[in-house]
C-alpha cells in the first residue's frame, strides 16, 4: 500500500515525501481512512509505530476539505492534548512538516514559558493548536482561545496524561468542547483506567492496537548484565568496542545522567550525543541525523525524549539505567527487532535497581536472561541505596501540568 492510495491530497503526498516516507507504517493503513471517515479511534501504539502521521496526516486532509463554518478570525477546529513540552514541540513540528505547502497555521503552547507570545499568536487565528493541558486551560481562562468549534481532538500519550495526574484537566477540557466531534485517543497501553476514559470519551470506537498490551517483541533478544554503577560506562564502553556494536541507543533516567555519559563515552573514543528536552530542536535534530548517518555510534537518550524519535530496526539499545516505570521499559526496547530486524536490548542492573527489575520482569512474567563479563562482577558488599534524581514525582513536580 502507498499513501497515494490513502485518499490524501497532493500537497500533503508532496511533503510525505520530502520527509523520505515512501509507504505507511501498519497503525497509519488503519488509523487514516478511519479518521477520513469520520470514526472515533482507539489506538494502542507504541513509539516507532508512525502514529504521530497516522493522527496528524488525516486531520490536516480533513481540514483542507471541509471548511471553517465561522467567518472572520481562524477558529481553532483541531486541538491535540499531550501529556509534555518535548511531545509538543515534536508533534508540533510534524504538522508543520507535513502542512507546510497548505494554507493551514498551527501552534504549540505549554507551560515553562511566557503565556504573553502565545495569547498574541492565537489572536491572529490557528487551525491546529498543540497543547499541555495545564497551559491550555490557562490561555481558556484569560479567554485567550476559544474552543467551541473543535472539530477534532487528539489525546496523545493518554495513558502518560493519566499517570501524570491530568485527569482532572482533561476533564476540564472536554466540558468546554462542542458535543459533537471526532476523538482520537492514542495510548501506549490499554489500562484500566484508559478503557474507562475511552467509555466516556469515544462514541463506537474504531479499536485498533499495533503492539501487544505490555508485551516486549519476541524479535528482541533481552539480557541483564550484573555490575556495580561505577562501573557501568567502563563495561558498556568495552562492549561496544569489543562487538564492533556501531549503532546503539543508550537509556538514562535523567538528562544531566545523559549528558555525562555522552561525554564519557566519547572520551573513551566512541562518538556519541545526548538527546533530551534541555536540548534545543534543532540540537536533537542533528544529533538524530548523524546517529541515523552513522556519524555518531551512540544516541543516549531519556524516555521523554526518546518517545516519537523515528528510529528503526536497530541493533542495540541499552538501558545504562533501567525506568522507574516498568512500561517504559518496553517501549524502550521496542526500538530495536522492529519488522523483520531482530535486535538486541542489554540492562547494565546495579544493586540500587533490583528492586525495578524485578517490577519489570512482573510485568513481563517472565526472568529475563543473566549474562556476565569477566572482571565485571558486582561487589557483593555495595548495599542498595535509593535512586537520586530519578523521576521519583509522576510529572516532575511542575504545577498544574505545566509540563
Amino acid at each position: 500500500m502507498s499513501f497515494d492510495s490513502l485518499g490524501l491530497n497532493p500537497d500533503i503526498l508532496r511533503a510525505i515525501a520530502e520527509q523520505g516516507y515512501r509507504e505507511p507504517t501498519p497503525i497509519q493503513q488503519q488509523a487514516i481512512p478511519a479518521v477520513l471517515e469520520g470514526r472515533d479511534l482507539m489506538a494502542s501504539a507504541q513509539t516507532g509505530t508512525g502514529k504521530t502521521a497516522g493522527f496528524t496526516l488525516p486531520l490536516l486532509q480533513h481540514l483542507i476539505t471541509h471548511q471553517p463554518h465561522a467567518k472572520g478570525r481562524r477558529p481553532v477546529r483541531a486541538l491535540i492534548l499531550t501529556p509534555t513540552r518535548e511531545l509538543a514541540a515534536q508533534i508540533g513540528e510534524n504538522v508543520r512538516d507535513y502542512s507546510k505547502y497548505l494554507n493551514i497555521r498551527s501552534l504549540v503552547v505549554f507551560g515553562g514559558v511566557s503565556i504573553n507570545p502565545q495569547m498574541m499568536k492565537l489572536r491572529g487565528g490557528v487551525d491546529v493548536l498543540v497543547a499541555t493541558p495545564g497551559r491550555l486551560l490557562d490561555l481558556e481562562h484569560q479567554n485567550a482561545v476559544k474552543l467551541d468549534q473543535i472539530e477534532i481532538l487528539v489525546l496523545d500519550e493518554a495513558d502518560r496524561m493519566l499517570d501524570m495526574g491530568f485527569i482532572h484537566d482533561i476533564r476540564r477540557v472536554l466540558a468546554k468542547l462542542p458535543a459533537k466531534r471526532q476523538n482520537l485517543l492514542f495510548s501506549a497501553t490499554f489500562s484500566d483506567d484508559i478503557k474507562a476514559l475511552a467509555e466516556k470519551l469515544l462514541r463506537n470506537p474504531l479499536e485498533i492496537e499495533v503492539a501487544r498490551r505490555n508485551t516486549a517483541s519476541e524479535q528482541v533478544t533481552q539480557h541483564v548484565h550484573f555490575v556495580d554503577k561505577k562501573r557501568k560506562r567502563e563495561l558498556l564502553s568495552q562492549m561496544i568496542g569489543q562487538g564492533n556494536w556501531q549503532q546503539v541507543l543508550v537509556f538514562t533516567r535523567t538528562k544531566h545522567g545523559a549528558n555525562h555519559l555522552a561525554e564519557q563515552l566519547n572520551k573513551d573514543g566512541i562518538r556519541s550525543a545526548a538527546i533530551h528536552g534541555n536540548k534545543s530542536q534543532g540540537a536533537r535534530t542533528r544529533a538524530l541525523a548523524d546517529f541515523k548517518s552513522g556519524d555518531i555510534r551512540v544516541l543516549v537518550a531519556t524516555d521523554i525524549a526518546a518517545r516519537g524519535l523515528d528510529i528503526e530496526e536497530l541493533p542495540h539499545v541499552v538501558n545504562y539505567e533501567l525506568p522507574n516505570v516498568p512500561e517504559d521499559y518496553v517501549h524502550r526496547i521496542g526500538r530495536t527487532g522492529r519488522a523483520a530486524a531482530t535486535g538486541e536490548a542489554l540492562s547494565l542492573v546495579c544493586v540500587d535497581e533490583h528492586k525495578l527489575l524485578r517490577d519489570i520482569e512482573k510485568l513481563l512474567k517472565k526472568e529475563i536472561p543473566r549474562i556476565t563479563t569477566p572482571g565485571y562482577e558486582p561487589d557483593p558488599s555495595i548495599k542498595a541505596e535509593p535512586i537520586q534524581n530519578g523521576r521519583q514525582q509522576r510529572g516532575g513536580g511542575g504545577g498544574r501540568g505545566r509540563g
